[in-house]
């Protein structure tokens, strides 16, 4: 994942890593824990559901989950 990209990302859209938790129904811990450790992963779901509330493109959302 890159983490970089997606901070840009959520700050564009004015939402912050509490509301990503809230898109994916988990744990802020969790989400603040991918983004500093860059090897935990989001899953397949939650990448679909991360893409479809953000509205992300395909591109953006390969750029960020799988660079």
């Amino acid at each position: 994942m890159n983490a970089l990209k997606f901070q840009q990302v959520l700050d564009k859209r004015g939402l912050k890593k509490e509301d990503l938790a809230k898109i994916i129904d988990k744990d802020r811990a969790t989400i603040y824990r991918r983004f500093a450790n860059k090897g935990d992963n989001f899953t397949v779901e939650e990448a679909q559901k991360i893409k479809e509330a953000l509205d992300l493109t395909d591109e953006e959302a390969i750029s960020i989950f799988f660079d």
